[in-house]
């Protein structure tokens, strides 16, 4: 039995489209849309050196321009400067003491971190909600009233 074009190019689709489910690299997935449209190709009859032609541009466009939006996306807005990225915005911790250079130490999700204050005025001992973080330090604030 011999397989048309097509249905090559069909299985490949799907050879990809699995393997991109196992490992979640989207790029597989870019990939997988150029050869399914090399099968696409195939169905209208093209000659295999253009199917090869029309998989290489629609996948490596495709791969492109998924590369491009995700920069962009990066360069737009890193992940600890969101506070929807950031899961610790507005939870509340308390505030023992403040040291003389504006930092705590307070007891969040189980274990010490070291915060600094980030509100107007001066540092005051009580309860306080976290506004970002900075690497394993907090930025606290005042609670709204």
């Amino acid at each position: 039995m011999e397989w048309a074009d097509a249905t090559a190019w069909w299985v490949a689709t799907g050879v990809l489209v699995a393997v991109e489910l196992t490992s979640g690299t989207f790029y597989l997935l870019m990939l997988a849309i150029g050869t399914g449209a090399g099968a696409l190709a195939a169905h209208l009859g093209a000659p295999f050196p253009a199917q090869l032609v029309a998989a290489s541009l629609v996948g490596g466009a495709a791969v492109v321009g998924w590369h491009l939006q995700r920069q962009r996306q990066l360069a737009l807005a890193p992940a600890e400067a969101k506070s929807e990225m950031n899961l610790d915005t507005g939870a509340p911790v308390l505030v023992d003491s403040w040291d003389a250079d504006g930092r705590a130490r307070v007891r969040y999700r189980g274990s010490d971190w070291t915060a600094r204050f980030a509100g107007p005025g001066a540092p005051e001992p009580g309860h306080h909600v976290i506004v970002s973080s900075e690497g394993s330090q907090l930025v606290l604030g005042r609670p709204a009233p």
